[in-house]
This record gives C-alpha cells, sequence and structure tokens, in this order.
C-alpha cells in the first residue's frame, strides 16, 4: 500500500499543472544566456568601431583627395617617400583634374593628376600668362604644388606641371566636390568617365549629397505624414476611413501613372548618355513593375473586405480606448526613432571609415594610392549583422514595452482607476527582467541575412545574363524566407505579450500564445487580420505620398545623380518611420486580443470569476460572434442544399 501511495504521488507530481495566466509580480530573469551571447556580439562591434576610426579616414571619401594622397580641405600628415604629402589643405576644398578635357582612360580608371584647389576656374584659360594670372588674382594654384606661380611662364617644362591647355571653365557640382568642365566637348567626356570611374557606393552616397535638402525635405515629410496617420487612426471614424481608403486608391494609382510616364520619358529622351542616366531609367522601371504589382493586389483586397469596414471602426475605437488608460503609449516611438536615429548615423560612419580603411603606397612620379586592408569585407559582413541585430532588438523593445503596459491596463480590476505609470513600470521590468526574451529579434536576423545572400546572388545572376533555373530558385527562396520572417514577428509579438503576463521564456511564452491562440482563433481572427491591413494601410499611404514627391522634386536632377536609389532609401525611410508610429496599433490590438483569449481561459463572467474586459470590449466581442454564427449557418444551409440536389440528381 505504501508503495501504491508512493507511485501515486509521483504519478500526481508529473502531471503537468495548468498554467496560471496572470501578471506576476514576483519575476526572475529570463533568456540570460542569448542576453550574454548578444553583448559578445556588441563587444565584436565596439572593437570594429575602434579600428574603423583608427584605420579609416571618411574625409577621403566626402571631401576628395588628390594623387599626393592629401585630403582637400583638411590638414594632412606626411606620407614617407612622397615629398608633396602631408600639406595643410584647409583653404583648398575643391577637386581639380588637370587634363579634365583630355582624359587618359587605362582599363576604364582615371590617369589624370589631380590637385587640391581653392577655387575652380570660371572662365577659360587659353596660354600659361593667364593660369599664372588666375593664380595671383584668385590664389587657386592649378600645377604641380613644388612649382611657384611666378614660374609657370618661365621654365622650359612648366606644361608638364601645369593643366593641359585650354583650360575649360568648370564649376564645382557637388560630386565629392569636384570641378566639373563646363563646355559641351569637355563636359561629355569627363563626366562618362568620372561616372564610371566611381564605384556604386561612391555613386550612390553622390546622389545622396548633391540632393541632401531634397533627401531632408523627404524625410521631414514622411514624419510629419506618419505623425498625421497616427493621429486619424487615434480619433477614427467610419467616414475617416472611407475618406482613408479613398486616398489609398488614388495615391497608389496616381504614383503608378507617374511612374509610367517618367520611364515613357527616359526610354524617348535622346540625349541619354551616362550610365548614371541609364540607372536611374532602369530603376524606374523596377519601380514602375513593382508598384504595379502591389497597386492591383491591395485593390483586389480592398474590393474583397470591403463589408468589413464597420467592424474594423468599432475595433480600432476598442483599441483607442485601450490606448486613452495610458494616452503616453502614443510617445513611445518617437523615443524608439531617435534611439534608432543615433544608432544608424553611427552605423553609417562606421561604414564609410571601414570603406576608408587603407594603407598609403607610393608609386612612380611620388603619387599616393591606397590600397584596402585585408579583412575588410568580413568587418563589412558583421557591421551589416550589427545593424539588422540591434535595429530589431530596439524594435523589440518597444513592442516588449507596449504589450508590458497593455497588459498592466488590461488585467486591472478597477477601470475607473489606472494604475499609476504603466509605461514606467513595464520598460523597468523589460530591463530588469526581460532583455534576454527580446532576443527573440536573433530570430529574425537569422532569417533576413539569408535573404540578404540571395538578393546578392539573384543580382549577381542577373548581371551575367544566364542561369535562369538558379535566379528562379534563389527567388522562391528569398519569398520563402519573407513568409517565414512574417510568422516570426507574429509569433514574437505574442511571445512579448505572454512573457509580460505570466514573465516565462520565450520559448514557453510562444508555445503558450500559440495553444491559447488556437483554441480561441475563432472569435476574432478574421476581424484582427483585416485591422492590421488597414494599419498597414496607413503605412503605404505615408509612403505613396513620400515617393511622389520624391519623384517630382529628382526627376529635375537627372544628370550626375543617381536618385533612383536615393528615392529607394526614402521610400524604406518613409516605411519604416510609418511603421515605427503605427505599430503601437498593431501592438496594442495583438496583445489585447491575447489578453482577451486569457481572459476568456481562466474566467467565465460569473460573479466569481468576472471578466477582466470592460463592457464595450464585452458587447463588441459577442457582436462578432454573431456575426461568425451566421455566416457558419449560412455556409451549412448552403453545404445542406447542395447534398439535397445532388441527391436529386442521383435519383
Amino acid at each position: 500500500m505504501q508503495c501504491l501511495g508512493a507511485e501515486h504521488l509521483d504519478s500526481a507530481e508529473r502531471i503537468p499543472t495548468q498554467r496560471q495566466w496572470r501578471p506576476q509580480i514576483y519575476r526572475k530573469c529570463t533568456d540570460t544566456a542569448w542576453l550574454f551571447l548578444f553583448f559578445l556580439f556588441w563587444t565584436g562591434l565596439v572593437f570594429i568601431m575602434g579600428y574603423s576610426v583608427a584605420a579609416g579616414a571618411t574625409g577621403r571619401l566626402l571631401f576628395g583627395y588628390d594623387s599626393f594622397g592629401n585630403v582637400c580641405g583638411k590638414k594632412n600628415s606626411p606620407v614617407e617617400g612622397a615629398p608633396l604629402s602631408g600639406q595643410d589643405m584647409t583653404q583648398k576644398k575643391h577637386v581639380f583634374f588637370m587634363n579634365s578635357c583630355n582624359l587618359e582612360v587605362k582599363d576604364v580608371r582615371l590617369s589624370s593628376t589631380v590637385l587640391c584647389v581653392s577655387s575652380c576656374p570660371e572662365e577659360q584659360l587659353d596660354t600659361l600668362e593667364e593660369v599664372q594670372l588666375f593664380a595671383n588674382t584668385s590664389g587657386s594654384f592649378l600645377c604641380v604644388y613644388n612649382l611657384n606661380s611666378f614660374n609657370y611662364t618661365q621654365i622650359p617644362n612648366a606644361d608638364l606641371l601645369c593643366p593641359r591647355l585650354p583650360v575649360p571653365p568648370s564649376k564645382s557640382f557637388p560630386l565629392f566636390n569636384r570641378c566639373i568642365p563646363q563646355t559641351p566637348e569637355c563636359y561629355s567626356l569627363f563626366a562618362s568617365v568620372l561616372i564610371n570611374d566611381v564605384d556604386s557606393l561612391h555613386r550612390i552616397l553622390s546622389g545622396i549629397m548633391s540632393g541632401r535638402d531634397t533627401v531632408l525635405g523627404l524625410c521631414i515629410l514622411a514624419f510629419a505624414l506618419s505623425l498625421a496617420m497616427m493621429f486619424t487612426f487615434r480619433f477614427i471614424t467610419t467616414l475617416l476611413v472611407h475618406i482613408f481608403i479613398a486616398l489609398i486608391v488614388l495615391g497608389l494609382l496616381f504614383v503608378c501613372s507617374v511612374l509610367w510616364w517618367l520611364y515613357y520619358d527616359y526610354t524617348n529622351d535622346l540625349s541619354i548618355e551616362l550610365d548614371t542616366e541609364r540607372e536611374n531609367m532602369k530603376c524606374l522601371l523596377g519601380f514602375a513593375i513593382v508598384s504595379t504589382v502591389v497597386t492591383a493586389v491591395l485593390l483586389i483586397l480592398i474590393y474583397v473586405l470591403r463589408k468589413r469596414i464597420k467592424l474594423t471602426v468599432e475595433l480600432l475605437q476598442v483599441t483607442n480606448k485601450a490606448i486613452s488608460s495610458s494616452p503616453f503609449l502614443l510617445f513611445q516611438p518617437l523615443w524608439t526613432f531617435a534611439i534608432l536615429i543615433f544608432f544608424w548615423v553611427l552605423w553609417v560612419a562606421v561604414l564609410l571609415s571601414l570603406g576608408t580603411a587603407g594603407a598609403a603606397q607610393v608609386v612612380e612620379g611620388g603619387q599616393v594610392e591606397y590600397k584596402p586592408l585585408s579583412g575588410i569585407r568580413y568587418m563589412w559582413w558583421y557591421h551589416l549583422i550589427g545593424l539588422i541585430w540591434t535595429s530589431e532588438f530596439i524594435l523589440a523593445c518597444q513592442q516588449m514595452a507596449v504589450a508590458g503596459t497593455v497588459v498592466t491596463c488590461y488585467f486591472n480590476r478597477n477601470k475607473s482607476d489606472p494604475p499609476d505609470r504603466p509605461i514606467l513600470s513595464s520598460l523597468s521590468i523589460l530591463f530588469c527582467y526581460h532583455q534576454g526574451t527580446v532576443q527573440g529579434s536573433f530570430l529574425i536576423t537569422v532569417v533576413r541575412i539569408p535573404r540578404a545572400v540571395l538578393m546578392y546572388v539573384y543580382n549577381t545572376l542577373k548581371e551575367k545574363q544566364d542561369g535562369a533555373l538558379s535566379r528562379c530558385m534563389s527567388q522562391c527562396c528569398c519569398c520563402c524566407f519573407w513568409c517565414l520572417d512574417k510568422c516570426l514577428r507574429h509569433l514574437n509579438q505574442n511571445a512579448y505579450t505572454t512573457t509580460a503576463i505570466n514573465g516565462t521564456d520565450f520559448c514557453t511564452s510562444a508555445k503558450d500564445a500559440l495553444k491559447l491562440l488556437s483554441k480561441n482563433s475563432s472569435h476574432f481572427t478574421s476581424v484582427n487580420c483585416f485591422g492590421d491591413f488597414i494599419i498597414f494601410l496607413g503605412k503605404v499611404l505615408v509612403v505613396c505620398f513620400t515617393v511622389f514627391g520624391g519623384l517630382m522634386a529628382f526627376n529635375y536632377h537627372r544628370v550626375l545623380q543617381v536618385w533612383a536609389v536615393p528615392l529607394l532609401l526614402v521610400a524604406f525611410f518613409a516605411y519604416l518611420v510609418a511603421h515605427s508610429f503605427l505599430s503601437v496599433f498593431e501592438t496594442v490590438l495583438d496583445a489585447l486580443f491575447l489578453c482577451f483569449a486569457v481572459d476568456l481561459e481562466t474566467n467565465d463572467g460569473s460573479s466569481e470569476k468576472p471578466y477582466f474586459m470592460d463592457q464595450e470590449f464585452l458587447n463588441f466581442v459577442k457582436r462578432i460572434n454573431k456575426l461568425n454564427t451566421r455566416a457558419q449557418r449560412n455556409k451549412n444551409s448552403l453545404t445542406s442544399e447542395e447534398g439535397t440536389e445532388l441527391a436529386i440528381v442521383r435519383q
């Protein structure tokens, strides 16, 4: 009997206890191993930052440099074996090519001597006397540094140390402060060789720099539109939703029309000679095709889901009521956005420093070339992983902070007396206990890295114009990774909310959330999905108007500027800003429904176990259940009618 009793106790101990879905007061640190891994990774990033500061020279990329290793506009250190290096170029901020009209091209590289000058010659100089007069009047010396301006006309070999005559009039263009010749015959040759000589990174940066005012204005426009959309969702009504959907439809159609019109304009422009203009035309075609496909898909979805608009408005109003208990949630994206901007600026600065990390080598004639250091390419990949992982970590912290705030307010019995400082309480719990759990962002990073590699492989195969099967397979893999990315994001959000409720680790929280949502999915899945779809349309609206403004602004600067890539970056920035602001509604919506599922799981609405949800939310859920019941009844009656007809036919 004692043995049987002991066996009975052992079996009782082995029976898993039911999860107690209640906010935990006493918590413990979760997923510390992942947090330690993140700190180790950031140790490597700090090493790369220090290395880039020590070995990099961003000034060479941003300001340009001469043939002797001097950065224009800076005070330089001498290079051993280069007598003309180490000069003070503080007053000489412009890059001047001595033979801009007679460029010698060797292996598609410029072989002209390059100097730093204080100003570009704005008038044509036909003789050495005019070059000497220009140097004496403007202080801009166009001959090699070791030749005094008084000797321009006296030394027999001065023509070898001075620019080839005639020197064309030139103007400083914001393409790394280069002096661009203005005569048509020189401009065509100079521009084509120069643009082809500059690599892709330099070309993209030059497009951003030359249109920096436009890029900044578009970023401010995206920020303002995102704020407007956030307040629109905060005070949503049925009329506003109809106006909003009408603007979406018009914006999508209008942007598609403008893209195809610009592409048609480019194809009929006979003056297109530069690679930049051809690249702009190719990018326009890609933009037009992608926007057309996206527009068609979104219009079909809007038409199919149009009857759910009223329920969606009620859903967003319920969400706004949850936000009203802690209105400072709407300002949470501002802090997240500021932290992301700071991190991205730091990341770009380190990237530029890595791109210019090279060893100076003296070549023939005392000139200096910079050779990239070994191992830099591996540092670039490590740096890229750091960008993705850290950005996802910051966004995951916002998601968990918002989810914790919703959980605190939802599981409060006295709705008329909301808890004090729920956002600060949620942030303190996050940073004290659950920083390791938000390393669910590592899963997103693991998925995004293969996507980036596959896109690189796809572009490489596309340039070679072969391997159609390989390109197709890489595209299919990219689509699969994209779907996996979306599923993991939804899983992470529910796991963060469950952690905020139970204080469990990431894997346990994800498992519990999946079980609970699968059990209660019939109550709200369709309405929740359409609510997320409306919020996604808000992001699309911000991107549409920002891209339209960019198209109108960039189209007037086609020459010497790859504006298609900066426009793509602006569109990405606009979507990211809109996502940062509107994701609050998505997070609140998902967290609210998970709390509702927990409420149904643990309570029955009786006096002993009353629901935590308020009456408005309960009425909304009842209306959804009635609609679902009616739809199921209609489906069953239709099925029975079809079965009766088939039976009659068989008779």
